[in-house]
């Protein structure tokens, strides 16, 4: 399956702006929402074998995070036109399937995922309380087919560090997954 590495944006870029429909609820989430608190927004989608790996992973970090300081959502800007499986209604009930405690955002327009610099799915970007992007790349080493296990470290230890007032240490390595499928219409 090729891949594609996250674009490994700047350190300190501040949280782009947005709203955005929630699938799993209806209700409109608004980057205004989570105001002194950080966030992590995880660009996802349904179909993306990446994803599917660590999608328990995924699940595990909104539960563990639903009722605490960490604000968590996914979005998923894929064209449900050329990828009908990631057309919102299938977004609803792949939230349900998976055990997704965080909004699930569809971005019909890919504005936002242009405005964060998005590429891949998965691709992680955490901000801290002021919404400063203090990490941005993959969850662990583990991909499909190699062996290794699916623990969320790399993006764990992130959390850690920002939810302790902290810049996470370390080298930060790029996600890795399949490209966003861009609307034929959208400048990449």
């Amino acid at each position: 399956m090729p891949a594609l590495e996250s674009a490994m944006i700047a350190l300190g870029t501040s949280m782009p702006a947005f709203e955005l429909p929630d699938t799993r609820s209806g209700a409109t989430v608004r980057s205004s929402d989570f105001a002194g608190r950080p966030v992590l927004v995880m660009f996802i989608c349904n179909h993306c074998p990446f994803v599917v790996h660590v999608r328990e992973q995924l699940a595990a970090l909104g539960r563990e995070h639903a009722a605490g300081p960490l604000a968590v959502l996914g979005i998923s800007s894929n064209d449900p036109v050329t990828h009908p499986a990631d057309a919102p209604d299938r977004m609803k009930a792949e939230a349900a399937a998976a055990g997704y405690a965080f909004p699930y955002c569809f971005d019909a327009s890919q504005r936002v995922a242009r405005d964060f610099g998005a590429v891949c799915t998965p691709d992680f970007f955490l901000f801290d309380a002021a919404h400063r992007l203090a990490y941005r790349g993959r969850l662990d080493a583990s991909r499909p087919g190699n062996g290794q296990p699916v623990t969320g470290a790399d993006l764990r230890a992130a959390i850690g560090a920002v939810l302790a007032g902290k810049s996470p240490a370390g080298v930060q390595h790029p996600s890795l997954g399949c490209s966003i499928k861009w609307k034929a219409s959208t400048p990449r």
